[in-house]
């Protein structure tokens, strides 16, 4: 699954109507409105969105230092695909925001 995929999934999941802007570099932008402006959102690179995805859709997020793995797994959903895991190599942080991200998309599309 793409990126733009997962993240308009979480976002669903969220209650968040995601919009995004193709930038000249070729990157996207992805943001939301707010009243009387935007805010951008992206929580596969701001551990910041990633936490309050987390946080509003009450996911867990546990870790095994043997195996570098993350698992991220809503707190009432214990049905598969859950838990999410994601190996976090030398990047945990990275790691930890796309396991959160996964496991809301998994949410966003039970809502389809």
């Amino acid at each position: 699954m793409t990126d733009k995929a997962l993240l308009e999934l979480a976002a669903k999941a969220a209650g968040i109507e995601l919009l995004f802007e193709e930038m000249k570099d070729g990157s996207i932008y992805y943001y939301y409105k707010i009243p009387g402006d935007t805010q951008g959102w992206n929580p596969l690179n701001s551990d910041s969105d990633a936490l309050r995805l987390a946080v509003k859709l009450e996911i867990d997020v546990n870790f095994n230092d043997v195996k570098k793995r993350v698992w991220a797994e809503p707190q009432y959903i214990n049905e598969p695909p859950y838990p999410v895991h994601e190996g976090y190599g030398d990047d945990p942080y990275a790691a930890t925001r796309r396991a959160v991200v996964r496991a809301a998309a998994e949410i966003g599309r039970g809502m389809e």
